[in-house]
Order: C-alpha cells, then structure tokens, then sequence
C-alpha cells in the first residue's frame, strides 16, 4: 500500500497555484497510472470534490487531496503505516494521454476509469 500513495503523489508538476484547479480538471473522470521500475502499476482517480482511490492490484486507498503552496498533497484515509501523510509533490499541467517520468516512476494519464 505505501507504494500506492507514493506512487500517486510522484508526478512532477510545474505551473502556478492560481491555476492548479484547472491543472486537475484533466484528471476528473480519468486514471493517473505510475509503474514502478520493477512494474508495480498503481491506478489512481481524482474527484473534483478533493476526494481520491488509488488502486494497486485488489489493494484500495481513499482519501483527500489539496493543492499546498506549488505541490499536489494526498491524505490517506486511515493512513498507511511508514508512510508520509499527507504525502506531497511538485505540481505541473499534464493532458489525457501524457506520459512522463518522476523520480523513479514512470506516470501516465489515460482517458475514462480503468
């Protein structure tokens, strides 16, 4: 479960707090999918009411998101023992159908809930 939300939050993100609700509306509706580099594939859902449900094989975690000061913040609910809570990243604009690499994930946006 700890990589399901560090996963979640390993994105890079890079443009202003003035336009982060904006930044997530591409994510409403959709799955943000981070692979590890040994292949672990974590399968995450925004709502635009702040809520979120990351999915890593039958394992689910819910919980809130916030934009904080520039970074994306998850709040599992209940918390994931050893694991930073809320856990947070920098926050950059991606579009439906974008792929790129933070730290060590690899993120995808893909159209509809899969």
């Amino acid at each position: 479960m700890r990589v399901i939300l560090l996963g979640a939050v390993a994105f890079a993100f890079t443009t202003s707090v003035a336009l982060a609700e904006d930044m997530m509306a591409t994510r409403y509706g959709n799955t943000t999918i981070t692979r590890t580099s040994d292949g672990v594939e974590n399968h995450v859902y925004y709502n635009s009411d702040g809520t979120f449900t990351a999915k890593q094989g039958d394992a689910t975690t819910q919980g809130t998101w916030a934009i904080k000061g520039g970074t994306i913040c998850l709040t599992a609910n209940p918390p994931i023992p050893n694991t930073p809570n809320p856990a947070c990243a920098p926050l950059s604009a991606h579009q439906v159908g974008d792929t790129w690499t933070a730290g060590p994930y690899t993120v995808s946006l893909v159209a509809g809930i899969q």
